[in-house]
């Protein structure tokens, strides 16, 4: 067989750049058992009483030989299977069929063959092959100067060669990507393995590896057991570490993975994950520990583990427990849970742990159902917050993370209307215990805030609401609106919780009088009126939508003498987004009170040459009534949000975008009074081949009252750009200019095309405070249809 040989400059040095990694893949591959793609070159059995239909120029009948020879355009179909030649022999006595002269066989299942010379048993299922070209079903290609097929379960090819890279349709003759040469390929269709002897694998027509003999898995079976491909890691906390996984293929519906890594900083990680399906869902278990060998290593780099402690320290061992799942107990309902337990609370981040390794962790238990207009959603839950500080540290916020038992969420829509309007209905409950008091105080602003008590409290929480739009002849739509919400709950807080709230309040003038018990309520009328104002143009069209809101309620109760906690309405963002909510709040456990008015308009426009636009804008007042975001809770939630006056600040929002892949947005919070900013964000974009682009600004101005004592500045700036034909270089980085530190920045290149990929990157990340420094190196190969090796790449956001 004829060897294309690469003689191109260019594709040298790609091979000399890939070189390294691709070697280590190749000795690391040695017994995977991913699945290739080795299709039989015969046909899967035929049903006894098959017709065989023969088409052909001219039949020649030798009743001394016992030969039948077809000559011409010979076309035969047997069963699904399909043979095409110049000639074909077949030969009564021996019953087999030789195929001569541009032969193509496709089997059943879609594999072609192509070769000068077919010599096959008449049932389509063991014969012998000269010169022949494979083509599986899924695109892998198989070439050989011969190859027989035995016992209907062994094929051979002699001097074979196999590759997923497609041939060049130009320069068919070219090197793939790469391949694999061996003496031997044997295909074994009773143990389902595909075996290479005496091979060698080729990187763009250079040898990289010479391996005496290696076992991949039969494609027909998609779970085996065996080595899976290798991966290695590298941190500079851990060092350099090399995963090697073999995988139990116990059960079709079970199975075991078992995973060892070795880092030369801190030892041998053993993992093992276990995995089980049913017909209605599947749930996965996964273990993993290391016993240290330097857990002061740790101390040393400024990352502070709790089990950190001398060589000797028995609580040097580390480990995790960790189990998903979800069953379908019908087509309604849902049952799962995702839960993590582990020694300390960041251990599977430090090591990684695939599923567990995110910065905050939910372990959760839950119930879920859905139907067309019901939702109901039950579960129990707890955060694990994976840092890195002591958990005597008085600022850790691991250990002041509460049990939430449970989580109730309820919504129904009923299908029929409701006075010719929509009627909804919502139910939220919860439940909370707190083991640590969770208290900030900021000595320099002189403010104390209260996230969580140390204790018990509960909540449950009923909303209904109606609304109906009418639209007059002039296109003015008009959107009554009637809500009622009724609270109850209860609050068992500690000595040191109370004095806490007392010390709070009595920074803030506030009277003190936290509940034990809760119920309250809050009706609200509401008026929306929206006036959308089409004007077409030759060149472009627009819609102008001028709304107003108005929603009358009373005060909202329990809060101004910080009566009770705030657990689910921390977080609180004024600007365009929300400016038309009914309820500005993010949670139940605040409420919206006092008469307030929503003003402003939203617009959107369409060129035709390809262009949009779109913008929103408005200001909300407080008409009468106790403005809610003036009155504090214990967290001061919309202290300094711009709403915490009659008349807030202004909020809007302005975006585009082009054809030419260029677009931008510019949002922001402005003084009411001296339009100065308060709060910004700018994006633009551009992506457009060769390069891809993007920019990000946000600022903040300070928050003292709600734990933000200065303003926040951050600049986020990537890149990623086509060098050439399947090459890509990118980049990217976060800086904070209020502390001039690079939080995080990060460089890589990729090679990608249909049979290959290749991803190489290096990043670091940096403590704004202690300005220590993170760096991460990753590579990943992937070989289509032999696997993938290296490390992940998630460190480092990668611009397509």
């Amino acid at each position: 067989m004829r060897e294309a040989v690469l003689r191109s400059h260019r594709q040298a040095g790609l091979a000399r750049l890939y070189g390294a990694t691709a070697l280590a893949c190749l000795f690391a591959c040695a017994a995977p058992t991913v699945p290739a793609l080795a299709q039989t070159i015969a046909a899967k059995s035929v049903p006894s009483g098959t017709q065989m239909l023969l088409a052909a120029d001219t039949l020649v009948y030798d009743n001394d030989k016992h030969t039948v020879t077809a000559v011409g355009g010979v076309q035969i179909d047997y069963g699904g299977n399909k043979l095409v030649a110049q000639r074909v022999v077949y030969n009564r006595d021996t019953k087999r069929l030789v195929a001569s002269g541009a032969v193509e066989l496709i089997n059943s299942d879609g594999t072609k063959v192509n070769s000068d010379h077919i010599d096959i048993t008449d049932d389509f299922a063991d014969g012998f092959l000269n010169a022949l070209r494979v083509e599986t079903i899924d695109k892998a290609y198989f070439a050989a100067e011969s190859a027989e097929r035995m016992g209907g379960v062994l094929t051979t090819f002699h001097n074979g060669v196999y590759t997923a890279c497609e041939p060049c349709e130009d320069k068919p003759d070219k090197a793939p990507t790469w391949r694999v040469k061996a003496r031997k390929i044997i295909w074994n269709g009773e143990k389902k393995t595909v075996r290479f002897e005496n091979s060698n694998f080729e990187f763009f027509g250079f040898p990289l590896a010479y391996l005496p003999a290696f076992e991949i898995a039969d494609p027909t079976v998609k779970r085996k057991s065996g080595f899976l491909i290798p991966g290695i890691v590298y941190n500079n906390h851990l060092g350099v570490g090399v995963k090697v996984p073999y995988y139990f293929a116990l059960s079709p519906t079970y199975d075991l993975t078992v995973t060892g890594s070795g880092y030369t900083k801190q030892g041998f990680l053993g993992e093992a994950e276990w995995r089980q399906r049913f017909n209605n869902g599947q749930y996965t278990l996964k273990i993993a520990g290391i016993n240290q060998q330097d857990p002061n290593a740790f101390v040393d780099s400024g990352i502070r583990n709790v089990n950190s402690g001398p060589a000797d320290d028995p609580n040097k061992f580390r480990g995790m427990m960790g189990t998903k799942g979800q069953f379908a107990i019908n087509e309604r309902w849902n049952f799962g849970w995702d839960v993590l337990l582990q020694t300390d609370k960041e251990f599977s981040r430090t090591y990684n742990i695939d599923g567990y390794s995110d910065l905050v962790h939910q372990s959760s238990i839950y119930l879920t159902g859905l139907s067309d207009r019901n939702y109901f959603d039950v579960r129990a839950m707890r955060f694990e917050v994976q840092e890195d500080t002591l958990s005597s540290d008085p600022t850790a916020r691991a250990s002041k993370q509460p049990w939430v038992l449970p989580s109730l969420d309820y919504a129904y829509i009923p299908d029929t209307s409701v006075a010719g309007g929509q009627l909804s209905f919502n139910v939220n409950a919860r439940v909370i215990s707190r083991n640590r008091l969770d208290e900030t105080f900021d000595k320099f602003s002189n403010v104390e805030r209260v996230p969580g008590i140390e204790g018990q409290s509960s909540r449950l929480s009923a909303e209904a609401e109606w609304k109906r739009t009418f639209t007059t002849d002039n296109g003015l739509q008009l959107t009554p609106l009637l809500a009622f919400r009724g609270d109850a709950g209860y609050v068992n807080a500690n000595s040191a919780s109370l004095a806490a709230v007392n010390d709070m309040a009595t920074n803030l003038g506030q009277d003190v009088d936290m509940r034990s018990s809760l119920a309250r309520y809050m009706a609200t009328l509401g008026l929306e009126a929206r006036w959308p104002l089409l004007f077409s143009m030759p060149s472009s069209s627009h819609i102008l939508e001028p709304t107003a809101q108005v929603f009358v309620r009373p005060n909202e109760q329990y809060v101004g003498g910080l009566a009770i906690p705030n657990e689910d309405a921390q977080s609180f963002v004024f600007d365009a987004t929300t400016l038309f909510e009914r309820d500005k709040f993010s949670g139940y456990d605040r409420i919206e009170g006092g008469t307030r008015a929503n003003v402003g308009f939203r617009y959107s426009g369409a060129y035709d040459n390809g262009w949009g636009t779109n913008a929103i804008f408005g200001q909300s007042y407080q008409l009468a009534g106790e403005n809610s975001f003036t009155a504090p809770d214990l967290v001061n939630v919309a202290a300094e949000s711009g709403l915490d006056k009659r008349t807030s600040d202004y909020v809007g929002l302005v975006g585009f975008n082009s054809p030419s892949g260029f677009s931008g947005s510019l949002s922001g919070r402005f003084d009411e009074q001296t339009f100065e900013v308060r709060r910004a964000e700018v994006k633009a974009a551009y992506s457009s081949l060769p390069i891809s682009l993007s920019a990000k600004y946000a600022f903040i101005e300070a928050q003292p009252l709600y734990g933000f004592t200065t303003d926040r500045h951050e600049l986020t700036l990537g890149a990623s750009t086509h060098l050439a034909q399947n090459w890509r270089l990118f980049g990217t980085g976060t800086y904070d200019i209020e502390t001039n530190v690079l939080v995080k920045d990060g460089v890589g290149f990729a090679y990608n095309d249909s049979c290959f990929t290749y991803i190489m990157t290096y990043s670091q990340t940096r403590d704004t405070v202690t300005k220590e420094v993170s760096q991460n190196i990753g590579f990943n190969l992937s070989f289509r249809t032999l696997g993938d090796f290296g490390s992940s790449t998630s460190s480092i956001d990668t611009i397509q």
